[in-house]
C-alpha cells in the first residue's frame, strides 16, 4: 500500500489528480479519486500502472464525469 501512496501522490504532485483518499463506507473502507486526464485510455493506464492494482489488492474502477460547478475554475 505505501506503493500505492506513494504512486497517487506522484499523480496528484503532477496536476493528475485533484483529489483522493480514502472513504470510510459502512460498507467497508475503499478509495476515490477525482481524476484530470486527457483521455480514457490515460485514465486507464494510470489505473493498471497502479502498484495495488498490479499486486492485485484493490480493483479500478472509472466514470466519466461533467462538471456542473467547481471552485477556483476562476
Amino acid at each position: 500500500m505505501q506503493q500505492h501512496v506513494a504512486y497517487t501522490r506522484e499523480a496528484f504532485d503532477a496536476g493528475k489528480i485533484l483529489l483522493y483518499g480514502p472513504v470510510m463506507a459502512s460498507g467497508g473502507a475503499f478509495g476515490i479519486a477525482v481524476l484530470e486526464m486527457n483521455d480514457a485510455a490515460e485514465v486507464q493506464k494510470f489505473g493498471e500502472q497502479d502498484p495495488s492494482i498490479k499486486a492485485g489488492m484493490n480493483t479500478f474502477e472509472f466514470f466519466p464525469m461533467r462538471v456542473g460547478a467547481a471552485r477556483g475554475t476562476d
